[in-house]
């Protein structure tokens, strides 16, 4: 199976903050950017391994900005590692300077899907090649971030976490 990169999967999804999805402060309720992100990776996913893709699990978000209404908000969205059936996808989050029109970084996530065929069952994916040096570091972390989640469900030994390991050894 040949490598992809990750521009191959790059989602942008770019949508303007309307007032039937603010809460009490009129600001972005935290479920709405959640449903947005999980669309733009599920879009990812699949531009990727050109399979149905379902989300396996949200693996982190932080909302690090309030959204007001009113906001242009820019979703993007890309494969960052394929591992065998599953992919990890690292998602930005940008909001638009209503005045000036400059963008700047409002949150972040990182979600995992699965490919799957008709049945449901998963299926091989083909591995990512980097390109850029933000996309090595995001292709690099995820392989630790994916020990890290296998040795917390006890599904990995922590001595066989060679890239976890290294972190913290000479």
């Amino acid at each position: 199976m040949q490598a992809k990169t990750p521009s191959e999967s790059r989602t942008v999804m770019t949508d303007l903050v309307l007032p039937s999805e603010t809460n009490p402060l009129n600001n972005l309720f935290g479920g709405e950017l959640l449903a947005r992100m999980d669309r733009a990776a599920s879009i990812s996913a699949r531009r990727h391994s050109r399979r149905v893709t379902v989300t396996a699990s949200v693996n982190h978000v932080a909302f690090n900005r309030a959204i007001p209404l009113g906001s242009v908000v820019t979703v993007e969205a890309s494969v960052s590692r394929a591992f065998n059936s599953s992919m990890e996808i690292y998602i930005d989050v940008w909001i638009e300077d209503r005045e000036n029109g400059h963008k700047s970084k409002a949150n972040e996530a990182i979600y995992t899907f699965v490919a799957v065929d008709d049945t449901g069952k998963p299926v091989t994916v083909p591995p990512i090649s980097p390109e850029s040096k933000l996309e090595k570091e995001r292709f690099e972390a995820a392989l630790r971030r994916k020990q890290l989640s296998l040795v917390l469900a006890g599904k990995m030994k922590p001595n066989e976490a060679t890239e976890l390991k290294a972190l913290f050894t000479e």
